[in-house]
């Protein structure tokens, strides 16, 4: 068992902190991308579907 109590430094060194915030800063950046990319992805699924329900309507109100 160790007796001694090893002595801490109370702040963090400064490049230790600006490594943490960058990487702070790209993985909110990561995930703001995911996001929007994630919104876009059901926009054009809702598009498609909508043109292909109009493409659909159009030939039966032609044809019938």
């Amino acid at each position: 068992m160790q007796t001694e109590i090893e002595a801490r430094p109370h702040h963090h060194p400064i490049l230790r902190r600006l490594a943490a915030g960058l990487i702070l800063v790209i993985a909110v950046a990561l995930a703001i991308k995911l996001a929007i990319g994630f919104v876009m992805a059901i926009f054009w699924t809702v598009v498609a579907v909508a043109v292909v329900i109009a493409i659909i309507w159009a030939l039966k109100t032609i044809i019938w």
